[in-house]
């Protein structure tokens, strides 16, 4: 019998083409941390509702989750570069039109198109990985360089959108997109392999629909109620979301190779480790976005002054994560991510004591994102090895689509629930003789409450303003109260449940802990 070939290691192109594929990664986070910077700057311009600006955030994460599945099964036909370089395109393109976007319909619109490219590039990135580097370990190492790349955007995103925000208008930094996609247009199709069509089986049609349309629907609902208050059209499109949910998952059940396999969920650690992605990102994005708004709106600082007090969380995060990458091998990953989320819990903690200073906003940032890393970094491995080495392929899709998902909910029910929170405080606390068209505009969100405190007599723009802000303060706090218990139950569930499997010899997993 012959003795087995040695795996073929990656030499300096395979290396070079991993930064390349390194650029829509840093893109994806600094595309997402820029924007919470440019909120004030495109509200001034574009006058959203308070719906439509939340729309504007998170229509992207949605179309992130809802194709990720089936761009990835599309790129097992096609080509993982063929559908990497379509996504590039696209997403240039996507970017020029939000960058010069007219009015609020239209970039909601060009940022949905921005989120089904974007939905391209991960799945086919990691799958050109895979086929570039075949030594365990060096793809091991080149995943842990690709997975930091997003850190790395979280950490650039807030400088970089602050130094253009400083000299240029908010729709620049959605131009910063064209040339580093030029860079990775002109480099893939000399370093990046082609991947081998494997026949895949074509994507559902209906479940498409449904996986898109249960989400988007839900959270239209829960937004309408949010700012509505309890009614009949917003229960109703409510019971539409969660019946779309029942048909998606009655559909997967039917079909012989599902568009995603739920039936992975019945391995407890499965689905607490998937569950607890999608949690982690509900928490963070959720939070991200009223913290870089209360840096502008509430202390005033400039986008180049927020950028810089935003950049702690992300450098602490990074640091974090090559710090739990090395205790990996001696704890257990449940055990450093329960242990992060229990120390996460001190971060909203802080958060409730946030009175008009950036110290205590940035340490509980920094402690709350530090606390939920080793989930980031952690999570997407352990939900592989919870899952049977057959069904690895559906488990890496319900990871990703977790991730992106919660990122987006955390964004519009966190978001719509802060929104509702500040105009019930803001019309608690006017005086009763500001005039009720005045109240009813400022109530919609901060922004619009500081536009319209600009043009009244001083003495009652003052008055607006200061009760705006403390609005919003009050909103923050109602905010960290609600992670509070959350990131208690993430902790408890993922030690008691994430257990991992046996090796396929049968020993356990070699942790010292």
């Amino acid at each position: 019998m012959p003795a087995p070939q040695p795996t073929a290691t990656a030499g300096r192109r395979e290396w070079i083409a991993l930064a390349v594929l390194g650029v829509p990664a840093v893109l994806v986070m600094m595309n997402m941390s820029m924007l919470y910077l440019a909120l004030p700057g495109l509200s001034a311009d574009l006058h959203p509702t308070g719906p439509q600006l939340l729309w504007i955030i998170d229509v992207y994460g949605f179309m992130v989750a809802g194709f990720l599945v089936t761009l990835g099964t599309l790129g097992d036909r096609l080509g993982h570069r063929r559908v990497l370089v379509a996504g590039a395109v696209a997403f240039a393109v996507a970017s020029v039109l939000a960058a010069f976007a007219p009015g609020a319909a239209w970039l909601v619109a060009a940022r949905a198109v921005q989120g089904i490219a974007a939905a391209c590039l991960a799945p086919s990135s990691l799958s050109l990985i895979r086929t570039m580097f075949r030594d365990e370990r060096q793809r091991t190492l080149a995943i842990t360089i690709w997975m930091l790349s997003f850190m790395g955007g979280g950490a650039l995103g807030p400088l970089i959108g602050g130094v253009l925000l400083e000299y240029f208008w908010w729709g620049s930094m959605f131009l910063t997109a064209v040339p580093t996609m030029v860079v990775l247009l002109v480099c893939a199709p000399f370093l990046l392999p082609e991947t081998p069509r494997s026949g895949a089986a074509r994507p559902d049609a209906a479940s498409v629909a449904l996986s898109l349309v249960t989400p988007l629907v839900a959270v239209y609902a829960i937004k309408e109620l949010a700012v509505q208050g309890l009614s009949l059209p917003g229960l109703g499109t409510l019971a539409v979301g969660v019946l779309a949910g029942v048909f998606f998952a009655r559909r997967q059940r039917q079909l012989s190779v599902p568009f995603l396999d739920l039936g992975l969920f019945h391995v407890p650690a499965f689905a607490v480790a998937a569950g607890g992605m999608t949690l982690v990102g509900f928490l963070l994005f959720g939070t991200s976005l009223l913290t870089s708004q209360y840096l502008q709106l509430v202390l005033g600082f400039s986008p180049l002054q927020a950028g810089l007090w935003q950049l702690p969380s992300a450098v602490f995060s990074t640091v974090t994560a090559l710090v739990v990458s090395g205790l990996a091998a001696r704890f257990r990953p449940a055990v450093l991510m329960s242990a992060g989320a229990a120390l996460a819990i001190l971060g909203p903690v802080l958060l409730t004591q946030v009175n008009r200073g950036p110290l205590v906003l940035v340490g509980g940032s920094v402690v709350l994102f530090a606390g939920l890393t080793p989930f980031m970094s952690l999570g997407s491995g352990l939900i592989l090895n919870s899952a049977p080495p057959e069904r690895a392929g559906a488990a890496s899709a319900i990871s990703e689509t977790g991730a992106e998902l919660g990122g987006a909910l955390g964004i519009a029910v966190l978001g719509s629930v802060a929104t509702a929170v500040y105009g019930r405080h803001l019309t608690e606390h006017l005086p009763a003789d500001v005039p009720t068209d005045i109240v009813a505009t400022a109530r919609e969100t901060l922004p619009a409450a500081l536009e319209v405190a600009s043009r009244l007599p001083h003495e009652l723009g003052v008055t607006l303003t200061e009760a705006a802000r403390d609005a919003f303060a009050h909103s923050l706090h109602v905010h960290a109260i609600i992670l509070i218990p959350l990131l208690a139950v993430l902790a408890i569930l993922t030690i008691t449940f994430c257990r991992e499997p046996a090796q396929r010899d049968g020993t356990p997993p070699a942790h010292t802990e």
